[in-house]
């Protein structure tokens, strides 16, 4: 087995009742393929008692497979990828929801895709091959359709599904793309790519099916809809 460390990250705002599941699966897959790994969780001050259950959780788990690294507040997904790379042990990075729309039974697959082409980033995609999207009514589903297709007209990445967030990324090569973004929020993960291909760094793409929310409130409304076209915008418009 290769001597690599994967390390996930974990931003959280009140995913109490999902943490415990996604940390379970998590923890089989990475077992299952025989992976060096540790999950980062990064909570940002959630009044649902998240980090309570996180601390639990680290008590099952152990302290060097369950790290916590949480903030006192909301401050968004940007700045939590660059405060839990600082403290990632692992040489690869992967990136993913905690509210179970991504299933850990990829990562391996993610990571096999990784060594036969030793990519620097391997993306997960619902928009090519078995790939699809789960639970959503048709108005997300244009939603998302759409955000992408301008996305891939304005900004032509070299890969298929900008606005995803599930992704394996070579820890330096994460490291470089998040100092040279300006995003935040849903735009970040897309300006993540759209930088890969300005370095010129190599993607990869695994077919995954995306499941919609279990428990909580989707995070996806009118000003974040808003706000992501505006950064589309400023982002074709800087690259």
């Amino acid at each position: 087995m290769s001597e690599n460390k994967y390390t996930v990250l974990l931003p959280t705002y009140n995913e109490r009742e999902n943490l415990p599941i996604i940390v379970w699966l998590l923890c089989k897959s990475f077992e299952e393929s025989g992976h060096d790994f540790e999950i980062i969780v990064i909570d940002d001050g959630s009044p649902d008692g998240t980090l309570d259950v996180a601390k639990q959780l680290q008590d099952i788990y152990g302290e060097s497979r369950i790290v916590l690294r949480p903030r006192a507040k909301k401050l968004g997904l940007g700045t939590a990828y660059v405060h839990g790379i600082k403290h990632a042990t692992g040489n690869f990075i992967v990136i993913m929801d905690a509210d179970l729309s991504h299933h850990p039974k990829f990562i391996p697959e993610f990571i096999k895709k990784q060594q036969e082409g030793n990519y620097d980033i391997v993306s997960g995609t619902r928009y090519v091959g078995s790939g699809g999207v789960y639970g959503w009514d048709l108005k997300r589903k244009v939603i998302s359709r759409t955000a992408n297709y301008i996305t891939q007209v304005l900004l032509r990445p070299g890969a298929s599904d900008l606005t995803g967030s599930f992704r394996l990324y070579r820890k330096d090569v994460l490291q470089k793309l998040v100092d040279s973004c300006v995003s935040k929020g849903y735009v970040f993960q897309m300006e993540l790519v759209v930088r890969a291909r300005q370095f010129g760094f190599t993607i990869g793409e695994v077919p995954i099916s995306f499941v919609d929310r279990l428990y909580g409130e989707s995070k996806l409304g009118k000003s974040e809809i808003f706000g992501f076209l505006k950064g589309l915008l400023h982002l074709f418009a800087t690259t």
